[in-house]
Parts: C-alpha cells; sequence; structure tokens
C-alpha cells in the first residue's frame, strides 16, 4: 500500500489498515525511527481502553474478602455521623 504526504506532513492511512487496527478520528499514534530509517508507527490505546486495563489490577494482592472501597465509604459514613453530617 502506497500513500503521498500532502504539503502539510499529512497522511491518509488506507482503509484496510485502519479498519484492522481499529484506527479512527482520535486514535494516536506513536512515530519512531527504526534501524536503517524505517519509519515505524504505533496506534495508542484510547484513555479509555487504558482504564479498562488498569481496573483491579491490585485486586490479585489482596487479602481474599478484603474490599478497600467498601472499608473507605464506611469510614467516611463514620466520619460523617461523628461530625454530625448525618
Amino acid at each position: 500500500m502506497i500513500t503521498t504526504v500532502t504539503g502539510k506532513n499529512q497522511i491518509t492511512i488506507p482503509a484496510k489498515l485502519a479498519n484492522q487496527l481499529d484506527i479512527q478520528a482520535g486514535t494516536r499514534l506513536d512515530w519512531s525511527l527504526g534501524e536503517d530509517g524505517i519509519l515505524i508507527v504505533r496506534p495508542l490505546p484510547s484513555r479509555g481502553e487504558l482504564a479498562r486495563r488498569a481496573a483491579g489490577m491490585g485486586r490479585s494482592w489482596l487479602p481474599e474478602g478484603v474490599d478497600p472501597v467498601a472499608d473507605l465509604i464506611e469510614e467516611r459514613l463514620r466520619d460523617e455521623a461523628a461530625e454530625g453530617q448525618i
């Protein structure tokens, strides 16, 4: 597949590649120069995808039955009750 660089250094990604790599408007691309002057481009994951990957990553280190989010909510409720906010 061949593309042409415009006067503003822009290119069009061939539709077949864009579809295969799920590249769409807003996709960020990481460009680098490899050995022998080979241009390398890599699509970066979206913020949403990064958040999905990060969700629950630390759970494997928690002892069974421990829920730090529930503990935090309970602590906040106790603090509010002690301050007479509830």
